[in-house]
């Protein structure tokens, strides 16, 4: 059985925060400088943070709570709502296979550890996998001809 392990980013994880960035390039074309950027300023922010998952002590899958998301900038409205669940990766030859659900039910877990009850995300990718996850859709929009899906879940 392997081993899987969840990590909390650190500062001084500057290896892994290039990875993550490297990840982020390849996945959403987001520039390594500013996840390095973004990465660098969560892991000092303790209401904010990114976890990595590793299997036999190899990263395999990221994502994080976040205070502000990109749909803030384009969607204000959205504002009001607080801790965001995003940037939810896991590597290509790992994927189909729980590590999203495994990553983001952690993220979750930590959430309420640290005091949040309420979480939202958006997606236009894994709406299903959110819903199996107990998330419900709050609205739905279309931005950049992408059909995105905002999301909340009470924890």
């Amino acid at each position: 059985m392997p081993n899987i392990h969840f990590q909390i980013l650190q500062t001084d994880d500057k290896d892994t925060i290039r990875l993550i960035a490297e990840w982020y390039l390849t996945e959403w074309k987001i520039p390594i400088d500013t996840t390095i950027q973004r990465l660098e300023s969560v892991t000092t922010d303790n209401s904010q943070f990114q976890v990595v998952m590793t299997i036999d002590n190899i990263p395999i899958a990221t994502g994080g709570l976040f205070n502000h998301v990109g749909l803030l900038d384009k969607e204000p409205r959205f504002k009001m709502y607080k801790k965001w669940l995003a940037l939810v990766y896991t590597i290509p030859n790992e994927r189909n296979k729980g590590f999203g659900s495994l990553i983001c039910k952690h993220i979750q877990d930590h959430s309420k550890n640290i005091g949040i009850d309420t979480m939202y995300l958006f997606t236009d990718t894994a709406v299903q996998l959110y819903k199996r996850l107990g998330w419900i859709e709050m609205e739905k929009l279309t931005m950049a001809e992408r059909d995105i899906v905002v999301m909340e879940k009470t924890l």
